[in-house]
């Protein structure tokens, strides 16, 4: 899983990030940042404002569409050898219906950064017939949809996680018990450690697999940590290096890695 499609190969959230991580590393899938211009488009970047990621600033809820357009969203990206290699070369901010169009069969997990987002996010998922291969997330659930109002895959929220991750710590109930009344979401998106405490432990994904809901984790770029999840039994990794995890992932399966040496 490519997390902002790569953000230490390719300038994060743009589609040349989104493009490479596809069809060069082969992402099973790919995460992006949602939130809305001041026009109320949905727009693909992380942070509020527009500071870190371009030579511009300001808040990116008080900069129209094209405001955002007009920024070059590779002028502060640094590739892995420390270069400036994409500033002045067109890469722009782009809008979720662009990465859907430009992606049309690639899955998404799209993290909704901002409360009232998400109406404009699922017209967009919807009108592109893309509902079937859209994650929505976030760790603020007040950021989601419910359940009634959007009929794709939704990820936990924090609290969600917590509460399900205490239940599991102190065991709390038999895989039988988690499968009675399993939490309300379909994925746990989930950092390997939050506040000093380990999240993704042996026992936190067989409580999540007793209700047969994946576990997956961010943000790993690491290849030894990689490999010590994929031991765990997580089904997922989210890393800024889509070309490491690629590798390890295929030398686990005992092939050659995409474009390889």
């Amino acid at each position: 899983m490519a997390h902002r499609g790569g953000a230490a190969l390719a300038p994060e959230n743009t589609l040349e990030a989104f493009t490479c991580a596809a069809e060069r590393w082969a992402a099973d899938m790919i995460e992006l940042d949602v939130r809305l211009s001041r026009d109320g488009r949905p727009v693909v970047i992380h942070d509020p404002t527009v500071d870190r990621t371009t030579e511009g600033s300001g808040a990116v809820s008080e900069l129209t569409l094209a405001e955002l357009r007009s920024l070059d969203a590779g002028y502060r990206f640094r590739d892995p050898d420390g270069r400036r290699s994409q500033r002045g070369r067109g890469v722009r901010i782009p809008t979720l219906d662009e990465v859907l169009e430009r992606l049309p069969w690639t899955r998404l997990t799209v993290e909704l950064k901002a409360e009232g987002a998400w109406p404009a996010a699922v017209a967009a998922i919807r009108a592109r017939g893309a509902v079937h291969r859209v994650v929505l997330a976030s760790s603020d659930s007040r950021h989601l949809p419910e359940r009634s109002e959007y009929e794709g895959a939704l990820s936990a929220g924090r609290k969600t996680v917590l509460k399900f991750w205490l239940a599991a710590r102190l065991r709390l109930g038999r895989r039988a018990a988690f499968r009675r009344s399993p939490p309300p979401v379909d994925i746990f998106q989930v950092p390997t450690r939050w506040r000093g405490l380990a999240v993704v432990t042996p026992g936190f994904i067989r409580a999540a697999h007793a209700c047969n809901i994946p576990v997956q984790v961010w943000t790993v770029n690491d290849p030894d940590e990689m490999r010590r999840l994929l031991d765990l039994g997580v089904d997922g990794i989210q890393s800024d290096r889509p070309d490491l995890l690629a590798r390890v992932l295929e030398e686990a399966a005992g092939r050659p890695p995409p474009h390889g040496d």
